[in-house]
């Protein structure tokens, strides 16, 4: 499939799909967000605050993460480092980075940091989605060589895709955030149960990709998304059996 990444150029400016796609992301998200910080009586200024600060440093914080995985091929390559446009975002970075900045900001302001997770949580697995479709576009993050009948044809072969598996779980996640959140009684369920559902759907597509990070002979997405599991399912014990209500 011989897919263009760039969706057209404005003068020696190349504009490519990867990037409209995660602008499209942002826009989407930050209004859901902003609509449920009103429905909760959250300050909109101050979430916009979040967004507009906390958006650029997740991104960093997913660079990063993948170029120290990368290091071999960047450390020889250091002007690509910053090329965030052509891809090389790994998801599990940005979430840490969101989730550290997150408890700061939290902290700074005096809010609680369970109250503005639950608000960005569908938010941010909608972004996930839509930025899927990017690596469509860069023909990256594709699986193994399969014969099944969606196969699709990637670097001469025809291959599981798995972008598309993983966008279409990120779909079905944020639905189920969007239909069951008024029912969680506990502020920080909804996000727990973002985080926790990402993860099991991510272990097991990314045990089909091909181009996976590495943490010498594992997948450390794989690693990562058995880590993130283990503690929702041990911080939803723990707020449960201690019947936690303070501030985060």
């Amino acid at each position: 499939m011989n897919i263009n990444p760039v969706a057209f150029n404005i003068g020696s400016i190349s504009v490519r799909w990867y990037g409209i796609l995660m602008s499209v992301a942002v826009v989407i998200g930050t209004y859901l967000a902003m609509r449920e910080a009103r429905r909760q009586g959250v300050s909109t200024d101050r979430l916009l605050d979040l967004v507009t600060i906390g958006v650029p440093v997740s991104w960093i914080g997913a660079r990063i993460y993948y170029v120290i995985f990368n290091w071999d091929y960047y450390s020889k390559h250091l002007t690509e480092i910053p090329k965030v446009w052509e891809g090389g975002l790994a998801i599990h970075g940005g979430i840490l980075t969101a989730i550290a900045f997150g408890i700061w900001f939290a902290r700074k302001h005096a809010m609680s940091f369970w109250q503005l997770a639950d608000i960005a949580a569908p938010s941010f697995i909608l972004g996930q989605a839509i930025g899927r479709w990017g690596n469509f576009f860069n023909q990256e993050a594709y699986g193994y060589p399969t014969d099944l009948p969606w196969a699709m044809y990637i670097d001469g072969a025809y291959r599981h895709p798995t972008f598309l598996y993983e966008s279409l779980w990120n779909f079905a996640i944020f639905s189920f955030l969007m239909w069951r959140k008024a029912k969680f009684k506990l502020q920080g369920n909804v996000f727990l149960t973002w985080i926790g559902l990402y993860s099991l759907g991510r272990f097991f597509i990314e045990g089909l990709r091909t181009d996976s990070l590495m943490l010498g002979p594992l997948r450390m997405a794989q690693v990562i998304s058995l880590i993130f599991l283990a503690a929702t399912v041990f911080v939803v014990y723990w707020r449960r059996s201690s019947r936690v209500t303070r501030k985060f």
